[in-house]
């Protein structure tokens, strides 16, 4: 039977390996992450991470907590950076495991930049980054050529957790026609004013995508105005991804685990719109 890690690189003793671990399912793990979760001495993990991805781990493997939520008490970002200098020159090979990328919202940028500021060698591997693989288990796309040719990522609350006094919106509003939200929820009825303030149609269809892929995955539409109401009648928490645009609306033609479970698929859901014959 062929190796498939074969050929691989090694995870080095006093080296850390900053690793995506995709939106949920441990099915969207890379091969690269596969095989760092095997060979790592330490893992220390964020909340996101699916516990089944730990399952992966060699049985030796420390694993060590260090996941920030949102208005829970969270260890700082400095002392987790810090953390993986230390293991490192314990002669550990650690493995920093992010949930989706860890260069998307995953602050993997400050944490390499502490590894090169203490001369440790480290690796980047990239994840599935919720924005993409979490809609798409809702079966929303971030694009869609008779829909949009433009998306904006971006995120719900700063580093003191209010929503971002830096986020052009008005610029945001007019000019990408789909918005993909990290770290939104607690925010939402802020997000939504701005953007309907900055042009906005009230009307335009939301989704949130919570906990997702993962067998808890739970999707709520509404509309930019209706958001804030609908979203504390849910009774819906964090995580999650939310997006905003009419790439929600393919939905209904699209959520392939709702069909999957018995749900019916709309042949068009654009039938009602004269859309141009694509190229």
């Amino acid at each position: 039977m062929t190796d498939i890690f074969a050929g691989l690189p090694e995870l080095e003793p006093g080296s850390v390996w900053l690793v995506g671990a995709g939106p949920g399912d441990p099915g969207l793990l890379t091969l690269h992450a596969a095989n760092a979760l095997r060979q790592a001495d330490v893992i220390v993990h964020d909340a996101l991470v699916n516990g089944d991805c730990l399952k992966l781990a060699k049985g030796t493997a420390a694993l060590e907590f260090a996941g920030k939520r949102g208005g829970k008490p969270s260890p700082k970002q400095r002392d987790i950076s810090l953390r993986l200098v230390e293991l490192a020159r314990e002669g550990k090979r650690v493995l920093r495991l992010k949930g989706g990328d860890p260069f998307v919202f995953g602050r993997g940028g400050e944490e390499a930049l502490t590894l090169a500021e203490h001369h440790i060698p480290f690796r980047i591997v990239p994840g599935i980054t919720a924005g993409i693989g979490g809609l798409a288990y809702a079966g929303i796309p971030v694009t869609h050529r008779e829909v949009n040719h433009a998306v904006t990522f971006l995120t719900g609350h700063d580093s003191s957790g209010v929503v971002p006094d830096r986020i052009n919106w008005d610029g945001i509003a007019k000019g990408s026609p789909v918005i993909v939200m990290y770290m939104a929820m607690k925010h939402i009825g802020q997000i939504s004013t701005n953007l309907i303030a900055a042009g906005r149609s009230p009307d335009e269809p939301m989704a949130f995508v919570c906990n997702a892929a993962t067998p808890e995955q739970v999707v709520l539409e509404t509309t930019l105005s209706g958001a804030e109401a609908d979203v504390t009648a849910s009774g819906l928490e964090p995580p999650a991804i939310v997006v905003v645009g009419e790439v929600v609306r393919l939905r209904a033609s699209l959520d392939w685990l709702g069909a999957l479970a018995g749900r019916a698929l709309a042949p068009d859901p654009f039938s009602s719109r004269i859309l141009r014959n694509p190229a």
